[in-house]
């Protein structure tokens, strides 16, 4: 029996519970993982509450990555054995003392990586990646700003926006999260709680806008990167975490000739494997090189998975939030 966390309906986090389940033995193609890590990400609690883009249906353990150790391996994978020190990304499952996931989801940990850090590494650092640098055609000296910049991804794409040569700006709620955003290399910060982020972004580039904007937040802060975005410009849609999903002025679309740029980063795994690969390579090599910084706020034990979910959406956590079984 494996202590973890089950949702039993749709709903609020209220309904879930730390229990104890049966995990079956590894099947050809899957790895056994005995989790030391779990990453906590917003589309967590859409998965919970049932409106996430592809429905899980209860019972159900939410998490999508973990990092630990190869408990056993299904038949067929030859790239992992027992006792390897690993990341994966199991699209559910992750809030538990043991884990099953798709060997082709699992890879092997670098030697300098603890587990917090690999819980929260894939999906945050692969996301801005490939957005930044595949999607967006970020180039050096262009400005870059990061909306939401001390959630979990936004770090990422501070940090990530730095790497690639722009001048980055940040915005977020309060003195605090700009302050995290700056150690992380932030050039400018912009706090959208007390100033007007269509108005500052202007003003920091000369009345042109952001040529690239970031926005894992949507709503009211879609809404005005839409009134500050430069000609010719690439608006990154990353996720919906203010809770409404925006509708584009597509006048402003037209007269602006910007491109409205959606990302989901696991459907690179299938769609364009080489790129996803070469994308990680890359991360995995700034890691090595030291050039990540991997901000981790806060760690929580498995049972208190539920105050963990209710910090993350109540915007008191920056960067990542992480389980520890």
């Amino acid at each position: 029996m494996v202590k973890a966390i089950v949702c039993h309906q749709h709903g609020g986090l209220d309904t879930l519970s730390l229990e104890e389940i049966t995990l079956a033995p590894p099947q050809p193609g899957q790895v056994h993982i005995k989790v030391r890590a779990c990453g906590i990400n917003f589309p967590d609690t859409l998965q919970i509450a049932g409106t996430y883009q592809s429905k899980t249906n209860p019972p159900f353990t939410p998490g999508q990555e973990v990092a630990g150790d190869v408990i056993a391996c299904g038949a067929d994978v030859k790239h992992l054995k027992p006792g390897d020190r690993v990341l994966a990304t199991t699209g559910t499952g992750g809030y538990a003392a043991e884990a099953v996931a798709a060997a082709e989801w699992v890879t092997k940990m670098p030697d300098n990586m603890d587990y917090a850090t690999g819980a929260g590494f894939l999906i945050t650092y692969g996301t801005s990646h490939l957005a930044l640098k595949y999607r967006a055609q970020l180039q050096p000296g262009e400005n870059l700003l990061v909306t939401g910049a001390a959630g979990g991804v936004g770090v990422t794409a501070v940090e990530i926006g730095k790497l690639l040569g722009a001048r980055v700006i940040a915005a977020a709620r309060g003195s605090g999260k700009l302050a995290t955003a700056r150690e992380l290399g932030a050039d400018e910060t912009i706090d959208y709680e007390a100033e007007d982020m269509r108005l500052r972004v202007k003003e920091l580039t000369d009345g042109r806008g952001a040529d690239v904007i970031y926005d894992p937040v949507g709503g009211d802060v879609f809404d005005a990167a839409m009134r500050c975005i430069n000609w010719e410009g690439r608006i990154l849609i990353i996720g919906f975490a203010s809770g409404r999903i925006p509708d584009a002025k597509m006048n402003i679309v037209l007269v602006k000739n910007i491109s409205l740029v959606g990302f989901a980063w696991s459907t690179y795994r299938d769609h364009k494997p080489d790129l996803f690969q070469e994308s990680y390579n890359e991360l995995m090599r700034w890691f090595e090189e030291g050039k990540l910084k991997c901000h981790t706020s806060k760690t929580y034990p498995l049972e208190n998975a539920v105050q963990a979910l209710k910090d993350l959406t109540a915007r008191k956590t920056t960067g990542k939030v992480v389980l520890i079984p």
